[in-house]
């Protein structure tokens, strides 16, 4: 199984590649640029978290990590919503974002359960 930070990458290409796909028009374009910025997001954030200097840092990059794939599951339902086409390829992209905010999820709270052993 990938480690999250290839996942996350692999889910922000994912969605660059999904959008590409998307005929580009007036309605479009503003949920595809933020689920863009949100996915690209997830990526980014995942690695700043990786470099973390403190516990609470790593904690609060996570929490970034999780609004931005919530963000992004809500437009992947909005698409889902409004395209007649890929519907199953949206699906995919909102069960990996789904899947990225269970495991950053864990992650927070195995971090916060360890700074208060400490």
């Amino acid at each position: 199984m990938k480690d999250i930070k290839s996942r996350t990458k692999e889910f922000a290409v994912n969605c660059w590649k999904f959008c590409s796909k998307i005929p580009h028009s007036r309605e479009y374009n503003a949920y595809v640029n933020q689920l863009l910025r949100s996915s690209s997001s997830v990526g980014a954030n995942y690695r700043a978290a990786q470099r973390a200097k403190s516990t609470a840092d790593f904690i609060n990059k996570l929490k970034i990590v999780e609004e931005e794939a919530d963000e992004s599951m809500y437009f992947l339902e909005l698409f889902i919503e409004i395209l007649d086409k890929d519907i199953q390829e949206v699906k995919l992209l909102h069960s990996e974002a789904n899947e990225i905010v269970s495991i950053v999820v864990a992650s927070i709270n195995t971090a916060k359960r360890n700074q208060q052993e400490r």
